[in-house]
């Protein structure tokens, strides 16, 4: 459970209920360690990659930011050995937009991938022309893999799946799966607990573009997933040919699910539970890297898709210090922990430069000699802050999208190295009614700010103190209006195409048609099929 925070007076207070000793939230963040850096000129051109993007884990989830319940442990060793950001951003504070500019490098609208989410009955997905990291690696010769979440579209002949996004194999559940009736979440029958969607299709479990089990066995997913994982990395391993894993785990997501081996081991309750089978998870496939003498060759990147969940107090994520959550543009919905791992090509230590998700293509482009010249991005290349904690960003402003994004408003805030500066405000139905803090739920409707709130960052990390109206900082306040206003003309918004929807087009595995829809999609686990992606695979 994330503890509200009500006493607003003083940041330390707020420390002391959510950090430990080796805390490295954003108060610390300008308080740089001297590290032994690498140059960069010897870096290994094809690096194996794993991508790892957790569904709404909260700033101040982890064991190793603070959160005095949770046991991370092999996280926590990764990030301890890697290079953290404390100010590293999403583009959007919920799932498909998310995961659409983490791809693509390009802010959602430019492909179209809003209003919210796409959901079971969408027609569409993330457009083709669009081009991916998956799709740049795998011209350049990496074998490539996407294992969970993608939520970025199925299609009624499931053209928008990811093996037609640069993916050459795909297993996972392609959107939340709380879009689904929601049957069992623990051992023993044990429910999920509500939330889901009972009039939809049950999840179905692919491989590739093919229902290999359908409801998807939740309590067993993750040690699926991580089978499939350790068989793709030796496959590729036997093969001598780098390759690209894309883990977008569906933890913490609501309904939290656990198998039997972690169900009531944590002192969080189920997000606990969730979270520590996500460590074990992590931890498998790092052993394996070991194992297998790759680990040294080998980029882990860590991050989240947005902040938590503030709907289900003891049942949602924890922001730590930052203000609300999903769904809203404070900084609990969108700044999510962040951190790289290399060894012996990155040191340890930290950054308080400003860094988003859509940074990772350009980075990922760069550290593999790969012309992207010709395609228009909105992330930057931030391979220096990997070699040099001390490194200033390439990326001196960040444009904060909301759930539902119009042309005519653009984005709700904007964030320079220091400041950010919220134009529009908005609640969420993703935070409790009765949440301690009245701009967080739904209730706090759009409101536009003239001037604008203003936020000092580096000592007001939890925006609590508004120096907007403060003459001292009009200067600060007119920089960041007019890079908006900038931002605003030089950008190019494609239809919206999360709203086309069409009832019989949910997955179903036993199409082209059965009765009564949707209850019928109801299959036993396919052997023969799983067996068949299997020896795809070797």
């Amino acid at each position: 459970m994330c503890v509200p925070v009500k006493i607003l007076c003083l940041t330390s207070v707020i420390l002391l209920a959510c950090a430990t000793s080796n805390n490295i939230l954003a108060t610390e963040a300008h308080n740089e360690g001297i590290n032994k850096e690498q140059d960069g000129h010897d870096v290994d051109t094809t690096p194996n990659i794993v991508l790892i993007f957790v569904d709404d884990l909260g700033y101040g989830d982890l064991s190793f930011s603070g959160h005095p319940n949770s046991r991370t442990p092999n996280i926590d060793s990764l990030a301890a050995n890697g290079r953290f950001f404390t100010n590293f951003y999403v583009s959007s504070p919920v799932c498909s937009p998310s995961r659409a500019s983490l791809l693509t490098g390009r802010h959602q609208v430019r492909s179209g991938v809003y209003p919210g989410v796409f959901t079971p009955d969408n027609t569409l997905g993330l457009p083709h022309n669009e081009t991916t990291i998956a799709k740049l690696l795998s011209e350049k010769g990496y074998n490539t893999m996407i294992i969970g979440k993608w939520h970025l579209g199925v299609g009624e002949s499931r053209e928008y799946l990811p093996t037609h996004f640069g993916f050459h194999h795909y297993l996972g559940i392609p959107y939340s799966h709380d879009m689904c009736p929601c049957r069992r979440c623990f051992p023993d029958d044990g429910p999920c607990y509500d939330m889901c969607w009972s009039q939809d299709v049950s999840c179905p479990l692919f491989s590739n573009t093919t229902i290999i089990e359908q409801p998807a066995d939740l309590t067993k997913l993750t040690e699926k997933y991580v089978n499939q994982a350790l068989s793709f990395m030796h496959n590729a391993t036997a093969h001598n040919a780098p390759f690209f894993l894309y883990l977008p785990f569906h933890q913490i997501h609501h309904p939290q699910f656990a198998s039997s081996k972690f169900y009531e081991t944590s002192l969080r309750g189920h997000v606990g539970d969730a979270l520590n089978e996500l460590d074990w998870a992590i931890g498998e496939i790092v052993g394996t890297l070991q194992q297998l003498n790759l680990l040294s060759s080998t980029l882990i990147w860590f991050s989240s898709d947005n902040g938590p969940s503030l709907t289900r107090h003891e049942r949602g994520g924890c922001a730590g210090l930052l203000r609300c959550g999903k769904g809203t543009t404070w900084e609990g919905g969108v700044h999510v922990p962040t951190f790289v791992h290399w060894p012996d090509k990155i040191q340890p230590g930290r950054t308080s430069a400003l860094a988003s998700s859509l940074d990772v293509l350009p980075t990922i482009a760069k550290l593999n000699n790969i012309d992207i010249s010709n395609l228009t991005l909105d992330g930057f290349d931030i391979s220096s802050l990997l070699w040099d904690s001390r490194a200033e960003s390439p990326r001196k402003y960040f444009a904060i999208y909301p759930e539902s994004p119009l042309q005519s408003l653009g984005p709700y805030a904007v964030r320079d190295g220091r400041y950010k500066a919220h134009f529009y405000t908005e609640g969420s139905d993703l935070s409790d009614p009765d949440n301690y803090d009245p701009m967080c739920p739904a209730s706090h409707g759009l409101t536009r700010h003239n001037p604008p709130l203003l936020f000092d960052l580096q000592v007001d990390p939890g925006e609590r103190y508004d120096l907007g109206k403060d003459p001292d900082h009009k200067e600060i306040i007119d920089a960041l209006k007019r890079w908006r206003e900038e931002h605003m003309s030089n950008m190019t918004w494609m239809p919206p195409l999360t709203k086309i929807v069409n009832e019989t087009s949910q997955p179903c595995c036993t199409e082209p048609s059965c009765s009564p829809f949707p209850s019928c999609c109801d299959c036993q686990y396919n052997r023969h099929l799983n067996n068949i992606f299997y020896h795809v695979l070797h």
